[in-house]
């Protein structure tokens, strides 16, 4: 989100240690493009760009993701020294960008590295929505992004490229089952009202073709950490408690009393929730994350 983090004492220590770190790296006149007998060392900010390199590099990667904990707000985070040493070792580095994980711009500016490739998911993205940098619940920009990652690669590594265009197409070829299950649940529920807490779904919601009644700055608020204006509360519970919402879609790990109070309310009315993450779930590939809560939203909507 784009809540502006404070930045900590230990960043000045941080950039002293890295500072160090790059004089060392730079007098050995090593290189940070590896052979193809060595793993790429690549940090994610969060878990489900982690998941999407390992698909796509194989055995040729080495992959260590920040954000991996789907019961911490990810709003909330802030890195520390071990994170910034992880970060000043990476030749690549992946992340959200848009204001998401402002952390990592802050690491990365504490230990430049002219030999460091580093993507931004949300300048890639080619399905941006107003005030919203949740772009990976996009299909669309997930196969963007992972064209971009695959080229990343290949440049890192050129001598498995073979590896890594074949792993991109099994990858496409498995977002297809959740086009799929976006198609399908759009052919039976389109237009449906449902309510949510946060604005991450809205890149669903629309492929999907729901009708989403909760109003914007509501969902906008919770999204950056911000009190809601009172008459979106209002209208936010009159939606639930009157039964204008069929579901409603909960960010789990962005909770307030607000949101709280409209979880709250749809159970008291027998109204359906459907919990979604900003952070991929532990043991799940990123295609499993998406198919489950898809999942879970069509048998919500059926009740």
């Amino acid at each position: 989100m784009s809540t502006v983090r404070k930045v900590s004492s230990w960043l000045v220590f941080a950039i002293i240690i890295l500072f160090l770190l790059s004089a060392c790296s730079s007098s050995s006149g090593g290189s940070n493009t590896p052979t193809s007998s060595t793993a790429i060392n690549v940090v994610a900010a969060e878990n489900f760009y982690g998941d999407i390199v390992k698909q796509l590099g194989g055995s040729h990667v080495s992959v260590t993701s920040i954000l991996s904990d789907p019961n911490v707000d990810p709003h909330e985070y802030e890195s520390n020294v071990k994170t910034a040493l992880t970060v000043n070792k990476a030749q690549f580095v992946i992340k959200n960008g848009g204001g998401y994980d402002s952390w990592m711009d802050r690491l990365l500016s504490a230990s430049p590295n002219s030999n460091r490739v580093v993507l931004t998911g949300f300048d890639i993205a080619t399905v941006k929505l107003p005030d919203n940098e949740h772009v990976w619940y996009s299909i669309v920009n997930i196969q963007t992004i992972a064209q971009a990652i695959t080229a990343d690669l290949k440049k890192l590594d050129a001598a498995d490229a073979g590896t890594f265009d074949s792993n991109l197409q099994t990858f496409k070829q498995s977002l297809q089952q959740i086009q799929q299950k976006i198609d399908e649940i759009k052919g039976k529920y389109a237009g449906t009202p449902v309510g949510l807490t946060e604005t991450i779904y809205l890149y669903q919601a629309g492929p999907l073709g729901l009708t989403v009644l909760t109003p914007f700055e509501f969902q906008k608020a919770m999204a950056e950490g911000n009190d809601p204006p009172a008459d979106t509360v209002i209208t936010a519970e009159n939606q639930i408690n009157k039964h204008q919402v069929k579901v409603l879609i909960y960010n789990e790990q962005t909770v307030t009393p607000s949101t709280t109070k409209l979880e709250n309310d749809a159970r008291t009315q027998n109204i359906p929730i459907v919990p979604v993450t900003e952070t991929m779930p532990p043991s799940k590939t990123y295609q499993a994350w998406m198919l489950d809560q898809l999942n879970a939203l069509e048998q919500a909507l059926g009740r």
